[in-house]
């Protein structure tokens, strides 16, 4: 069943497993699902990232999901910014910093989907999607 939110679906469904304790998730992959999923895997928040081709109509993406040696999660929350229905773009200047610089923001830029850091260093700005910490 097609959701008319990809990134949302992505996100509740990573915060699902990680509340669930499960060593990884399936997810519906897309353009920009393969992104942030490779932005997190780039930060340290996922262990590993690999592509299921199917026979199904949509390929998978198979996340492997990082625990800390006392088992704590290494994502403490996942949040989305900007919806469907409340688009949120933010210029240079307003990026967010997340927990006081101990998460990230994840930006869909005109150059691509990354980190607010990255953003800030190419001097661009765009539309806030999620913030992970």
């Amino acid at each position: 069943m097609p959701t008319s939110d990809p990134i949302a679906d992505f996100l509740t469904r990573v915060r699902n497993a990680i509340l669930a304790r499960h060593p990884s998730v399936a997810v519906p992959a897309s353009n920009t699902v393969k992104a942030i999923a490779g932005i997190l895997h780039e930060e340290g928040y996922v262990a590993e990232l690999a592509e299921d081709v199917g026979e199904q109509a949509q390929d998978k993406l198979v996340l492997t999901l990082r625990y800390c040696a006392d088992k704590s999660n290494a994502i403490s929350g996942l949040r989305r910014v900007s919806r469907p229905g409340q688009r949120k773009y933010v210029q240079v200047s307003d990026i967010p910093k997340v927990k006081n610089g101990l998460g990230i923001a994840i930006l869909s830029t005109s150059s691509g989907v990354m980190t607010g850091a990255k953003a800030r260093k190419l001097n661009v700005g765009g539309e806030l999607l999620c913030t992970v910490w």
